[in-house]
């Protein structure tokens, strides 16, 4: 079937279109753009008083499947990302078993295209079981749909196994993300080392286990002329690092989440286990850098690091809780409110971090942007609607979010994947 979006105030990344337009999808795909657009048959989407962006695309997320069913499924995953406007989603492999082989990945895949709300690519991981001590056949995981791999949750210490991974990477093409922590360094810390870890007796992480990865892997990428992109940047220094190597002509990206340019370490006060992330919550200076960075470029994408958790996991002390918070239902309301209100980033520049350099950084040619020719994926978002969190609206199958009774601004209302509305408020 057809489908007709009538009064749709396009926004790409380069700019916002002045006037509303229709856009007709065939097939999956936009085929026309234009004024007073007629489909007989067609099912009609009104945008009025919306704006029409690029299916959002999120970089970053562990949707827990295989093996921790209990906090969150590929099905109840996808549902939550739709849900939140996004239309692809890549998911990380700190699963049981470790997404590192192409069985487990192709049967991620299989169960993504069962459910078919939208787009799952799944990470492979760097090293076997992610022990940091022997490479994944990276042939076999790009062969299976991999695109990106990556040991998330930690980091690539062993700096000799980081170069030969760079190395491989140049040969298949992937891209290569890594968790920046040296874990000898952040050594069981539990929050950000500083005023507030002190007053409140919890094991500090010190920045520079985040910055003396970042710094590595800056100059392997540099010695080899190989790509790498970092994950949840969330330092000052981090991101004095990335600026100067991209002066430098150095292939490096880097990506960073709400909760990084939205929450300072202050709010563990309150002994919130859902305050618990890593890398964690930070000052207000490295909040003030993030914004800065996605302003000026250095920071190329928002990601949501979505890490759901069971409410049984979350309910010990701060100590031994694990990281992480749900994110994908939250995004675009605090991206809007925090940054787009707060006149860091414009409309379009909202579109570029959420789904035009994804794209580009992992290489979706047809998505990213609203374009005759390319794939049908469409957010529609009212960008005026204020609305607050609550755990009751929550379709995550796991409810770990500070971010419950908080009011945020701009509010999904429709997502289209491959030219199907998948979600409808």
């Amino acid at each position: 079937m057809s489908l007709l979006i009538k009064n749709a105030v396009i926004i790409n990344a380069d700019k916002i279109y002045k006037k509303a337009q229709d856009i007709l999808i065939e097939k999956g795909k936009i085929v026309t753009i234009g004024d007073s657009l007629k489909k007989d048959g067609a099912k009609v989407v009104d945008a009025k008083n919306n704006y029409v962006l690029p299916g959002l695309i999120d970089i970053h997320v562990h949707l827990r499947e295989p093996g921790r069913e209990d906090k969150e499924t590929i099905e109840t995953g996808s549902k939550a990302a739709v849900k939140g406007g996004f239309t692809t989603i890549m998911c990380m492999p700190n699963t049981k078993p470790v997404l590192d082989n192409c069985m487990v990945i192709e049967a991620v895949i299989k169960e993504a295209k069962r459910v078919g709300l939208l787009n799952v690519i799944p990470i492979g991981s760097i090293t076997k079981g992610q022990k940091d001590e022997d490479l994944v056949d990276m042939f076999e995981l790009k062969e299976a749909g991999c695109l990106a791999l990556s040991d998330d949750g930690k980091s690539v210490v062993n700096s000799q196994l980081m170069k030969m991974a760079m190395q491989y990477s140049k040969m298949t093409g992937l891209l290569l993300i890594e968790h920046c922590e040296d874990p000898l360094i952040s050594s069981g810390g539990v929050m950000n080392e500083g005023e507030t870890s002190t007053l409140l007796g919890l094991k500090g992480d010190p920045g520079i286990s985040e910055t003396i990865i970042v710094a590595r892997d800056i100059e392997l990428a540099n010695y080899l002329d190989a790509r790498i992109h970092f994950a949840h940047m969330s330092l000052r220094r981090s991101v004095e690092l990335i600026r100067f190597a991209k002066s430098q002509g150095i292939k490096v990206t880097a990506e960073a989440c709400p909760h990084h340019f939205t929450l300072t370490d202050e709010e563990v006060k309150s002994f919130n286990t859902n305050t618990k992330v890593n890398p964690p919550l930070r000052t207000k200076d490295d909040i003030a850098a993030i914004k800065e960075a996605l302003k000026d470029g250095t920071i190329d994408c928002i990601v949501t690091d979505h890490a759901p958790h069971t409410q049984e996991d979350k309910e010990v002390d701060f100590d031994h809780a694990p990281f992480g918070m749900i994110g994908l239902e939250t995004s675009v309301g605090l991206t809007v409110a925090e940054l787009v209100d707060g006149g860091v980033l414009s409309w379009p520049q909202m579109v570029e971090k959420m789904a035009f350099m994804p794209a580009k950084i992992i290489g979706l040619e047809n998505k990213g942007e609203i374009k005759e020719g390319l794939d049908a994926d469409l957010t529609i978002i009212n960008p005026n609607e204020e609305w607050i969190v609550t755990e009751e609206d929550t379709v995550s199958k796991s409810k770990n979010s500070p971010f419950f009774g908080r009011k945020l601004k701009g509010r999904v209302k429709v997502t289209i994947y491959g030219g199907k509305v998948v979600y409808e408020e």
